[in-house]
């Protein structure tokens, strides 16, 4: 796909890591695309995680040529989300519609002929729901969905980030998937 096929050039970018980042936004320019990143993440706790993140998302940002849009960070906003459906399966999906959400209103704020996400990155991600669910808020907002499965590149690029020494977190970023790592260990 190119944006030849969306009619727009301009895509907004959510970000959920700067590991994750690299691969998504080297692909998507390639294709010819304008992006920007939107580092919208209520999810992510503790608050020093998220400073990590986004201290890791700033040191890599001027060598991927990449500007990024950060919202502020409301953690209400997630837990109110997720709220008396923490330890369902659901959580994920409502974490993820949040996040994509915002990132759609964004983009038709600011003008972008469509959005993606960095989770696409990610092979612990379910894919096919990824793809529902920006579809669904694509037609529902009025801005385009762009999907592609990078997940070919996540090794390479997270190899590419340790050994740049850039902060690579050890889960997706909420305090339910942060207790599930813990009781694994």
């Amino acid at each position: 796909m190119s944006p030849k096929n969306y009619n727009i050039m301009k895509l907004l970018l959510h970000t959920c890591c700067a590991p994750c980042l690299i691969y998504p936004l080297e692909e998507i320019k390639k294709k010819g695309f304008e992006v920007t990143g939107f580092f919208y993440n209520p999810n992510i706790h503790p608050f020093s995680e998220y400073k990590n993140r986004k201290q890791a998302i700033e040191g890599l940002k001027k060598s991927l040529d990449v500007e990024v849009i950060y919202p502020e960070y409301d953690p209400k906003e997630f837990f109110q989300a997720v709220n008396l459906k923490e330890s369902s399966s659901q959580r994920c999906a409502i974490c993820w519609d949040l996040r994509l959400r915002e990132t759609a209103k964004a983009a038709k704020e600011k003008g972008s002929g469509a959005f993606s996400t960095t989770l696409l990155v990610s092979p612990y991600q379910d894919q096919g729901l990824l793809n529902k669910i920006g579809e669904g808020i694509a037609q529902e907002i009025g801005v385009n969905f762009y999907y592609e499965d990078f997940r070919p590149g996540f090794r390479k690029a997270h190899d590419q980030a340790k050994a740049a020494g850039v902060y690579c977190q050890k889960y997706c970023g909420c305090i339910y998937s942060e207790l599930e790592r813990a009781k694994n260990r």
